[in-house]
């Protein structure tokens, strides 16, 4: 993309539109990171790239060929970022919460050249690292400075093989449509899926959710509770931000109510870009300090999945602030269906984020009507090329200009859409299709509950009826309240759809995005 908007079909990088334009415009001593032990500006960031690409042409890897990245959010993410898709190299960032096992098939899989990982998650792969016959280079990034050719576990240590390289690098005239670097799906139903995504998407998310929904601005700060190696953390604190020259907080640890409010406390976010579950541990959390941790707030985001009214409404009625509810997934890079400023209603996720399409069909693959449910459908400028080395799933999501979602939504006259549930979550009670996500979000606004999840049980006659799993607040209650939940769903939502079963529970599990995993409460039954 050139400054003015418009692709160069022969050549782009996105490096050249993220990165290089904002020290062209004059702001290559602005603040683009910091992660509370370094700061890194626009043209620092520019000159270590640049670093970081010569560093990967020295151990040789090639355009087109992967290094995989097990980094935590500080600095050092998007130095080795940016300079590998610099270099025409593909970085491929994972989640740092996955196991060994998984770790063993993501780096076989994406036959990664050069690990980069941050040295409190070696002992987590250091045990199979030599098993990779394509891997031949660990790199270990400290979150602290160390001095110089300190040993770093027998690996190479990022900071020393950056050190002595050129700042002078001439940026690979990649194409717009060439893979610029690799997201591994969140692996929710099985081992996680490679998704390729090209030169063009970072720019695509950026001209369409974060300019004209979110409405970025220069003079932002960010934070965000979604991690970089996520589609959604990735859009929130370095695609968006950098597309205006603003600035990101960039946060190591776990995004526990605790840690975010002490962030939010010293840096004072415009933007702060949560999930449902934080945003209601965080109201939950009534001991922890957030006086004026929201003055400079403008916006909140939540994404990664439906966001209850409840939380909302709380939310706005604590800090003054709006959260944009938003659909985005891995397959999409980021958010394409939300709620915006001026527009909101809680409980639903929006409408069409400007520059997608999205259409509901049943199973026939025929478009339904407004009140009824169906399967999304999204046509994305940000859209993945495919899954690698995974044909058949491809076919099945890919479908053209057609991206499937795999979600159920229903669209009210007013053009919102709201979610339902997976395709695989949903079932039928006495004939009627029941989300599990509405019987949840009823759940929740029973003032003993703080999460819940519903799936599928079977009757002693083998027809299917709703069973909760439910997490109690401290305070909570325990005598009657079977009984109460059941009377409280069928007042809030219908007589047929109150779970027939409830199971207290300490925690519910999830996937490291937040998301319920109900397919492993559906096999504990």
């Amino acid at each position: 993309m050139s400054e003015s908007g418009s692709y160069n079909a022969v050549t782009y990088n996105a490096v050249t539109w993220l990165l290089d334009r904002n020290v062209e415009e004059g702001r290559g001593a602005k603040l683009a990171f910091t992660d509370t032990v370094r700061e890194l500006t626009y043209g620092e960031l520019q000159t270590q790239s640049r670093r970081a690409a010569n560093m990967l042409r020295r151990l040789g890897v090639r355009r087109e060929e992967r290094v995989a990245m097990i980094m935590l959010d500080t600095t050092d993410f998007p130095i080795v970022f940016l300079g590998a898709i610099r270099a025409g190299v593909v970085p491929v960032p994972l989640n740092t919460l996955l196991t060994s096992d998984q770790y063993a098939y993501v780096l076989a899989d994406c036959r990664a050249r050069v690990l980069f990982i941050s040295e409190a998650l070696l002992p987590v792969v250091r045990d199979m690292l030599g098993r990779l016959p394509d891997l031949e280079h660990v790199v270990v990034s400290s979150a602290n400075a160390v001095v110089a050719g300190e040993n770093a576990h027998g690996y190479k240590r990022l900071s020393d093989e950056i050190a002595g390289e050129s700042s002078s690098f001439a940026t690979v005239a990649t194409h717009a449509d060439e893979p610029a670097f690799w997201l591994y799906s969140s692996g929710s139903t099985g081992m996680p899926k490679g998704v390729r995504h090209l030169h063009a998407s970072l720019a695509a998310t950026a001209e369409t959710y974060a300019r004209q929904v979110l409405g970025i601005r220069e003079d932002d700060v960010g934070l965000s509770a979604a991690k970089l190696f996520f589609a959604y953390g990735l859009g929130n604190a370095l695609t968006f931000p950098m597309s205006v020259g603003a600035t990101t907080v960039l946060n190591s640890e776990r995004p526990t109510p605790a840690v975010m409010f002490a962030l939010m406390n010293k840096y004072h976010p415009s933007i702060f870009f949560g999930v449902p579950t934080l945003f209601a541990a965080m109201l939950n959390d009534e001991t922890l300090k957030h006086e004026g941790c929201g003055s400079r707030l403008r916006v909140c985001t939540s994404a990664g999945e439906a966001l209850p009214e409840s939380v909302g409404n709380s939310w706005k009625s604590r800090f003054g602030v709006d959260i944009l509810d938003g659909v985005g997934s891995t397959e999409l890079l980021h958010i394409f269906l939300s709620n915006a400023p001026g527009d909101i209603r809680y409980g639903s996720a929006g409408r069409p984020v400007p520059g997608y399409k999205v259409r509901l069909v049943n199973e026939a693959g025929t478009e339904v009507p407004d009140g009824e449910v169906g399967e999304l459908l999204v046509d994305a400028p940000s859209a993945g090329e495919g899954y690698w080395n995974q044909r058949s799933k491809s076919r099945r999501t890919f479908e053209g200009h057609w991206t499937r979602t795999g979600d159920k939504y229903i669209r009210d006259a007013d053009g919102r859409y709201t979610f339902c549930g997976r395709s695989d979550d949903m079932f039928k009670v006495s004939g009627i299709w029941v989300s599990p996500f509405e019987v949840e979000s009823a759940l929740i606004t029973h003032p003993a509950v703080l999460e819940a999840a519903v799936v599928p049980e079977a009757d002693p006659e083998g027809l299917l009826k709703p069973k909760a799993f439910v997490v109690l607040r401290a305070d909570a209650k325990t005598d009657g309240l079977h009984e109460a939940l059941k009377e409280h769903v069928k007042q809030k939502i219908g007589p047929w759809k109150y779970p027939r079963w409830i199971d207290v529970v300490d925690a519910l599990p999830k996937t490291a995005t937040g998301k319920i995993q109900r397919f492993k409460l559906r096999e504990t039954n």
